[in-house]
């Protein structure tokens, strides 16, 4: 099982709008074969010094049973629409997928 996290970076004051396009999408990512998890996450509202500070972004937390089924997630028609809809307020996507340690 892979494991994706994915920054999405949105311009200012437009996070709350992209999370309304994300919450639209998710029934058909986890309907999609080999999605086991896609959830939206933002930033914690904490003033510690180690924190990073994200305000502005999305990260979405996926697992996939494969690297060929998150290929295909990536492909998808849903998807293509998806970000053809917040092309407009996302200004950078960071994407890692990772695996266990052995």
């Amino acid at each position: 099982m892979l494991t994706v996290i994915a920054e999405i970076c949105v311009k200012p004051g437009r996070r709350t709008a992209v999370m309304q396009a994300i919450k639209k999408l998710i029934p058909a990512v986890l309907a999609e074969e080999g999605c086991g998890r896609y959830q939206a996450m933002i930033d914690h509202k904490a003033q510690v010094p180690w924190k990073q500070h994200s305000p502005d972004s999305i990260f979405m937390v996926e697992q996939w049973d494969s690297l060929r089924h998150l290929e295909q997630h990536q492909q998808a028609e849903h998807m293509e629409a998806h970000r053809g809809l917040i092309k407009d307020d996302v200004l950078e996507v960071k994407i890692f997928v990772l695996e266990p340690a052995s």
